[in-house]
């Protein structure tokens, strides 16, 4: 076994798999990179910028709007974040530590706007906009906002707030950034590392929302590395391709990487494969990141029509678990291209794990390794034992990105993240050999539809408030385009003609779109254990394709 002792530690680590057999943890074993002193006041906005001015394109193309051509520069989303920021603070009145709700789909503007509120120490709050306004009231319950900024398609959602909702897709916005300002300089706040710069929202096992708070320190830890990790000098910015939303986890940390790496990011306002690959032959892209339906959807629509993607250089997968099917048939389509998959969650600032360059996404199968500066266990789920490599148990990670908490929730925050830093995940793994990690199975019963998470639970009590069901549960149903799908297994009153069809339209009436029940069946009882929790297990051995157990 290869080891190595540090200077402040006398353990041994296998150098080939990261992992030290007296702490019974793994390791990262990335090349350090240089985080900023935590006790430096610095925002995640001033940080990005800072990179981004620093770089040899220092005036390319900031944004592309897919739809309408539209273009930023660099210089101009500096240019306009200052004026934003000026006008928020001096017009309407904004202070630090205030919350913004933002509920918005894809749009330029929004980078801008989750810049501007950044550098003035604002947290910010972003929300589907799909969701109803019932799900945006508990959500604004959980976080509190002063004020919120919608779309003129979204705003009717929004109840009334201390200040008045802004809209982003008004000319008053625009004249917001267009409006030059000299009173104001970034320097004006002083932000700490460890300040809440995002309330990001995630759904438990119970169905209950909680808010997630990352602080500004969270997205500097998950943006240096991306940063420090170009390996090639290149003729020109990379060009990014959003599919995925801005509020997002994935989205909201991709918008500060995107200006500390000098990217060109095309926005998608409405995602739509066909428009997606027209919009990658039409503004050259090179990078891409998707959730893996996409990835399928996208190797079944090449098949049919003819697009030029040559310009793509790499794509990125999470979300959801991508088939070695789908990795073989991309690799063949593509070979030059590297299909990158990788592991986070919300609570980890969207990143833990990943595969960096060509050599490790040949690991098929595997998320990748650890990141810089993280570290790893492996525990039983029943003994609390740590494990070593080739041991399936629930992962645990430690490292700078991961959550400062649940916003006003101790008995949640206590039962995920431990006093000395531990976040238990609630996912099955394994790290093998190497060091690649590998997603068995959830411990959490979160269903992943197309890469959004749905809580079963949720809909078990919207389902049980229907007069004629008696019980009901809800688990996940394999589905090639989506991933899984929410299947849900109803027990009807007596003489009850309820039907699936209604079923359905009950459900839809009262949640966002992705969380809809597709798939229903009738049976005589919900099994349970004698405590009277669901045996989610017997119902999927009874109502799952055989195959997909």
């Amino acid at each position: 076994m290869a080891k190595s002792s540090s200077s402040s530690s006398s353990h041994s680590i296998d150098l080939r798999s990261g992992y030290c057999p007296e702490t019974k943890t793994f390791r990262d074993l990335r090349p350090p990179v240089p985080f900023p002193s935590e006790t430096v006041p610095l925002s995640a906005a001033s940080l990005a910028l800072s990179l981004q001015s620093a770089s040899p394109w220092r005036d390319a193309t900031a944004l592309i709007d897919s739809a309408t051509g539209h273009r930023v520069s660099y210089s101009e989303f500096q240019r306009f974040t200052r004026n934003l920021a000026s006008a928020l603070r001096t017009t309407v009145g904004l202070c630090k530590n205030d919350v913004a709700f933002v509920i918005s789909p894809n749009l330029i503007s929004v980078p801008v706007l989750y810049f501007a509120l950044l550098s003035l120490g604002i947290i910010i709050s972003p929300a589907n906009p799909l969701s109803t306004s019932e799900e945006i009231s508990r959500l604004i319950s959980i976080s509190t906002p002063v004020i919120a900024f919608a779309t003129s398609a979204t705003a009717d959602k929004l109840p009334k707030l201390k200040y008045p909702t802004i809209l982003i897709d008004s000319p008053e916005f625009e004249s917001m950034m267009e409006r030059k300002s000299l009173d104001f300089e970034f320097r004006d706040v002083e932000i700490s590392q460890n300040d809440v710069a995002a309330i990001l929202y995630s759904s438990g096992t119970t169905g209950k929302v909680k808010g997630v708070l990352l602080t500004h320190r969270n997205f500097i830890a998950v943006t240096v590395p991306y940063y420090h990790s170009q390996q090639q000098e290149r003729l020109f910015p990379p060009v990014m391709l959003y599919t995925i939303p801005y509020f997002h986890v994935f989205g909201f940390f991709f918008s500060l990487k995107s200006v500390a790496m000098s990217e060109t990011a095309v926005v998608m306002g409405r995602f739509e494969l066909r428009r997606m690959l027209r919009a990658v032959q039409e503004y050259k892209v090179t990078h891409v990141a998707m959730a893996p339906p996409v990835v399928v959807a996208m190797l079944n629509a090449i098949e049919s029509e003819d697009y030029d993607l040559r310009s793509l250089e790499w794509v990125g997968c999470g979300g959801a678990p991508l088939g070695k099917d789908s990795i073989k048939s991309f690799t063949e389509k593509f070979p030059t291209v590297i299909l990158a998959q990788g592991y986070g969650l919300t609570e980890t600032t969207g990143v833990a794990c990943r595969a960096m360059g060509p050599e490790e996404s040949r690991r098929w199968g595997s998320v990748g390794r650890l990141v810089e500066s993280y570290e790893a266990k492996i525990v039983d789920p029943e003994t609390g034992i740590a494990l070593p490599p080739g041991k399936q148990g629930e992962l645990w990670i430690r490292g700078p990105s991961v959550m400062k908490g649940y916003l006003d929730d101790s008995k949640a925050t206590s039962e995920t993240l431990f006093s000395d830093g531990w976040l238990r995940t609630g996912d099955v793994c394994y790290f093998d050999n190497e060091g690649f990690l590998f997603v068995v199975d959830r411990l959490k019963e979160l269903i992943k539809y197309k890469g959004y998470q749905v809580a079963p639970a949720e809909l078990e009590q919207l389902l049980q408030s229907h007069p004629e069901i008696v019980d009901a549960a809800v688990i996940p149903y394999p589905d090639e385009e989506a991933g899984q799908v929410p299947l849900a297994c109803v027990v009807r009153r007596p003489q009850s003609s309820l039907d699936e069809a209604q079923v359905l339209d009950f459900i839809a009436k009262r949640v966002a779109p992705y969380k809809k029940v597709r798939r229903v069946v009738f049976i005589s009882s919900i099994p349970k254990s004698p405590a009277g929790k669901i045996l989610r297990k017997e119902l999927r051995k009874n109502w799952l394709p055989e195959s997909k157990l």
